[in-house]
């Protein structure tokens, strides 16, 4: 099996994008010094977004199915809130941990509407890897990852569009072609029509790509998933590019960078001195 964003497919070593997007809220990190192959100084710590995309990983390595009360229990059990959480994420995880059912925990969320935030779709792409081209058990696979947490159809539509595409992505499809396969398995929703204007965009800036599509401020999955889904396509051979673009948008980076790199590490090699940056994933 390969875990983007957290394994490299190439060599089976941990991948940074999360660690290295989330440098970008520190001061005194610089853009410009990233380009110019300066990235900032050791060490990474990752974020929510891999601590959670390791227990999708180790469902998936001792079992090869998402089982929700399994994956459930995994980020209860493995939830550290420093690890950058937002709020609606550290009240239900407490809530799973402290033995509420997480049917009950997801579903209440947000005055019962369920989350429809981002963090379905930040931890999802390493599911994507291990279907891949089986684009239907992926998409389904990530519906059941998502539900654990986040109950409204936005959220969990932001995680089959990432998974398809982690699924599709190790092909070396052409970038509309990408775009194409995500759109068929993706029901009407914002996220669908957010995807849909990705792929007219695609070839435009990373301005106007963010300016269009979102860069994740929202922390929604509508407001994240189709730009990440563009970076990807866009820069699918070049993982370094495909970071930096992420990035250069701002926003949410940790996250985008994250599902990016789970999308892109798929089929492109990350760079060795990212590698020896990043704090070294959990073991337990």
């Amino acid at each position: 099996m390969t875990t983007p964003g957290v394994y490299n497919v190439a060599d089976d070593e941990p991948a940074p994008g999360d660690a290295l997007g989330a440098q970008f809220f520190v001061p005194g990190t610089s853009l410009a010094a990233l380009r110019a192959g300066h990235p900032p100084d050791a060490p990474w710590p990752w974020t929510d977004d891999t601590e959670m995309a390791c227990s999708v990983v180790d469902e998936l390595r001792e079992h090869g199915r998402i089982d929700q009360d399994r994956l459930a229990a995994r980020f209860a059990a493995r939830f550290e809130p420093y690890r950058g959480y937002g709020g609606g994420a550290v009240v239900l995880l407490r809530q799973i941990r402290e033995g509420v059912p997480w049917r009950v925990a997801a579903r209440a969320a947000f005055d019962g509407s369920g989350s429809m935030g981002n963090g379905a779709a930040m931890r999802v792409a390493p599911l994507g890897a291990f279907f891949a081209g089986d684009h239907r058990t992926a998409a389904l696979q990530a519906m059941l990852s998502a539900e654990v947490t986040h109950a409204h159809p936005e959220a969990v539509l932001g995680a089959v569009a990432v998974a398809v595409a982690a699924a599709e992505a190790a092909r070396g499809p052409a970038p509309a072609d990408l775009l194409d396969v995500v759109l068929d398995h993706l029901a009407e929703s914002r996220v669908r029509s957010g995807v849909a204007r990705a792929r007219r965009l695609l070839g435009a800036s990373v301005g106007e790509a963010a300016y269009e599509l979102g860069n994740g401020s929202r922390v929604l999955a509508f407001d994240t998933v189709p730009f990440t889904l563009w970076v990807a396509a866009t820069h699918l051979d070049d993982y370094a590019a495909a970071i930096t673009a992420c990035v250069e948008a701002g926003g949410d980076v940790d996250t985008t960078a994250a599902i990016v790199g789970g999308i892109v590490a798929t089929c492109a090699t990350v760079p060795a001195a990212w590698l020896v940056r990043r704090e070294a994933l959990p073991t337990d």
